[in-house]
């Protein structure tokens, strides 16, 4: 069965139509078709409640199973991704986050300031990735292959 996905860009200049989603489009691109359904492509302006409400309707609403959001993850004043996701989540998921910090600084000592998280709401895991269409490219490729299997343990199956 396909794991159920969502990919949501968070950016004011692509939610204005002043910027292509070429992040959203690279996370699309990654995904094997055979894996993933992506059920949503969408794109949202960088504003907390705007996020925490896409996010919830993921979840609740459409039975999204993973949301791969991309921006709003750095230090700018209107990147509130990481709280966005935090508050909807009922538990964290913290190796994501780690791992792809962790990796990423070997190619960019600019990876320590991503301040992406990842958790779970309800059976949908949320993963927020970097803005950046290659820092898209290098975390997908860190966490690609434990997708799936994170997906059978929040359906029920083994470890």
């Amino acid at each position: 069965m396909a794991i159920r996905t969502a990919i949501l860009t968070i950016s004011d200049m692509c939610a204005q139509g002043k910027r292509a989603d070429t992040s959203g489009q690279t996370v699309k691109e990654i995904l094997p078709e055979d894996t993933f359904e992506v059920c949503q492509k969408t794109i949202i302006p960088d504003d907390y409640e705007t996020i925490t409400r896409t996010l919830r309707r993921f979840s609740d609403e459409q039975n999204i199973e993973i949301v791969l959001t991309t921006g709003g993850t750095g230090l700018g004043p209107r990147d509130v991704t990481p709280e966005a996701t935090t508050a909807v989540c009922d538990r964290k998921v913290p190796g994501f986050a780690e791992i792809l910090r962790s990796e990423s600084y070997k190619k960019t000592p600019n990876a320590v300031l991503s301040r992406g998280v990842a958790g779970l709401r309800d059976n949908t895991l949320i993963i927020n990735l970097p803005g950046s269409p290659k820092a898209v490219r290098e975390c997908l490729e860190i966490i690609l292959n434990v997708l799936p299997h994170a997906v059978e343990m929040m359906r029920g199956g083994g470890h």
